[in-house]
């Protein structure tokens, strides 16, 4: 049995889904585990992943209108505030959604299905680097 640990960094542009399943295709292709499991963790709390559709982007498109509408960013209904407007929104929509993913390898790659790809969910309107930690076990 072997076992990797990587990083990837994600430059993102503000709100949105940023797809990093090449990202972490390539890189499992790297450790050459051809069975195991692999685990996505987000090492951050206005920052999310997930597993969405890879296909139409009105899907990705309504994910974020939906998630803008059970966290508004309104001024008038939090507390905190340190960083801006979108500052609590970011927590609940993390805390909505996940930190980490894990998916079973086969064959050297996730088992994704045929439209599914991995994303980083950005919460906050202004660019960040994200932290992605991979890791992976398995023969």
């Amino acid at each position: 049995m072997k076992q990797a640990i990587g990083h990837l960094d994600v430059d993102t542009r503000g709100q949105g889904l940023y797809d990093i399943t090449r990202q972490i295709n390539a890189w499992l292709a790297e450790q050459r585990i051809q069975t195991g499991v692999l685990t996505v963790f987000c090492r951050h709390t206005s920052a999310s992943l997930l597993i969405q559709e890879n296909a139409d982007p009105s899907v990705r498109r309504d994910l974020e209108a939906y998630f803008a509408t059970i966290a508004p960013e309104d001024p008038t209904r939090y507390e905190h505030d340190d960083e801006g407007d979108d500052d609590m929104p970011a927590h609940l929509r993390t805390a909505l959604t996940q930190v980490h993913l894990v998916v079973p390898v086969e064959h050297g790659r996730p088992t994704l299905g045929t439209w599914q790809g991995i994303y980083v969910f950005e919460h906050r309107r202004r660019a960040h680097r994200r932290d992605i930690v991979l890791h992976v076990i398995g023969d």
